[in-house]
């Protein structure tokens, strides 16, 4: 196996050093992105739930970047929320949002107890741009 090739999004670095994991890792023609939630520039909660996962996509968004990709690029969605019965609603909004138009990645939405205060974390698996299929 070769070695992990991490990426960090511009001016976020700091955040993902002091909890000791890399924002993303490529590997084999894949980047492969940690959770994001929606903090703010200093890792700060965004309250607003709905806001809160705008956010979340932005910073997805910025980490996808950093990796050469962007949100067509993702192949495997994984939405992780607090309280579903209250919160799948505004995830479902929202991803419309980011998500427009088919071909859609492949999704699949956990509930969850506690995601630090979070009510929502994106994971994602996305192909690099170039890589065969």
């Amino acid at each position: 196996m070769g070695k992990r090739v991490a990426v960090f999004p511009a001016g976020r670095q700091d955040l993902y050093e002091r909890n000791k994991y890399s924002a993303a890792v490529v590997s084999g023609g894949f980047l492969f992105v940690s959770g994001q939630v929606g903090s703010r520039a200093d890792g700060s909660l965004e309250p607003d739930p709905e806001a809160q996962l705008r956010l979340a996509y932005r910073n997805l968004e910025a980490v996808l970047a950093a990796g050469g990709c962007t949100l067509d690029d993702i192949v495997d969605l994984t939405i992780y929320t607090v309280d579903p019965e209250k919160t799948l609603p505004i995830a479902a909004k929202v991803r419309a949002e980011f998500f427009g138009e088919p071909p859609y990645p492949a999704l699949t939405g956990i509930g969850v107890t506690w995601l630090y205060g979070f009510n929502f974390e994106l994971k994602v698996i996305a192909k690099l741009p170039g890589e065969a299929a």
